[in-house]
């Protein structure tokens, strides 16, 4: 047995710097999508701090917090008490949601010269993703064809009724096994899935029985084709899905993410609308970063800027 930690409110401090050297920035790490902020995970846009539930297969789910210490400094914090290899565990996990390994500096020198899109170099671009690639995604699937407030519906049902419990009364994002084992009841009259929830079950039990194994995405020795043809393989992940799941949770960036949001985003903030193949040549010239390049031409505004009010912000995503 792995000797017990008597204080694990401070785990670890992490540098924020990606692989190359690169700066990044919190803000927008945290604010990087929307996927980033529905449950288990709350993000506090007064403090900047994250706060979660973690589980695993090796270890009882953990209440954690993500805070910004200092310039270039975050911190992982978790309540109570804990053994140290789930410390060490939940430092790499912390890495992994972060995307601290991860190297954008050529992403940045693309960038350098675009009007629009030069101010990402100072640390913009980091897709904060989930600790696995099965939630990321089970939630993307909850993102189809509904409004945000479904989605927070089905999510936050999912992790109420089926996520494990932490020692704090806080849940993790629930297992492979456990949405396995709820009925089709369940999707339909508690989650109010719709014609999503036969998906996820069905996504679940190959899951848990072994016949299919997501996190496999995430080997780079993977060509960006063959991961878009297993994805698109999964019930309920058609090319929106797809070019989703690949921005945000696998770090390939070479698909846009085209639908009922980023178009109109994008002829509002370009002044003019323009056909999906208009908006795939603008971005054309940043190649394997193309569909990163657009999604942050896109979300700009999303953080205030020091000296920014907040009132401005508002109303450029109102009139977005």
């Amino acid at each position: 047995m792995s000797e017990i930690e008597p204080c694990a409110y401070r785990v670890a401090t992490l540098p924020l710097r990606g692989r190359g050297g690169e700066p990044v920035d919190w803000r927008r790490t945290l604010t990087s999508h929307g996927v980033a902020a529905l449950p288990p995970n709350r993000i506090d846009q007064t403090s900047w701090n994250l706060t979660t539930t973690w589980g695993s297969a090796v270890a009882p789910p953990r209440r954690l917090s993500l805070v910004m210490k200092a310039p270039g400094v975050a911190e992982v914090r978790v309540e109570g008490e804990l053994r140290s290899d789930e410390l060490s565990n939940l430092v790499e996990t912390a890495r992994h949601v972060l995307r601290l390994d991860d190297d954008l500096t050529h992403f940045y020198e693309l960038v350098a010269d675009d009007p629009n899109l030069a101010w990402v170099a100072s640390g913009a671009g980091r897709m904060l993703r989930s600790p696995t690639v099965f939630e990321d995604v089970v939630k993307t699937i909850c993102t189809t064809n509904c409004s945000w407030s479904g989605t927070e519906r089905m999510v936050g049902a999912l992790v109420t009724h089926l996520g494990q419990v932490d020692p704090h009364g806080g849940r993790a994002f629930p297992t492979a096994e456990a949405m396995a084992r709820a009925g089709l009841d369940f999707y339909r009259d508690q989650a109010r899935c719709g014609y999503r929830g036969p998906y996820l079950r069905s996504l679940a039990c190959a899951m848990a029985e072994g016949q299919l194994n997501l996190e496999n995405l995430n080997d780079p020795d993977l060509p960006d084709a063959e991961v878009a043809t297993r994805l698109l393989a999964l019930p309920g992940v058609g090319p929106y899905a797809t070019a989703h799941i690949m921005l945000t949770s696998l770090g390939r960036y070479g698909l846009l993410i085209l639908d009922s949001w980023t178009r109109p985003t994008f002829a509002h903030l370009s002044g003019r609308e323009a056909s999906d193949q208009s908006i795939r040549r603008r971005f054309r010239k940043f190649g394997s970063y193309q569909g990163l390049a657009f999604w942050l031409y896109l979300t700009k505004n999303w953080v205030v800027e020091s000296g920014e009010s907040r009132s401005s912000l508002e109303k450029s995503v109102l009139s977005a």
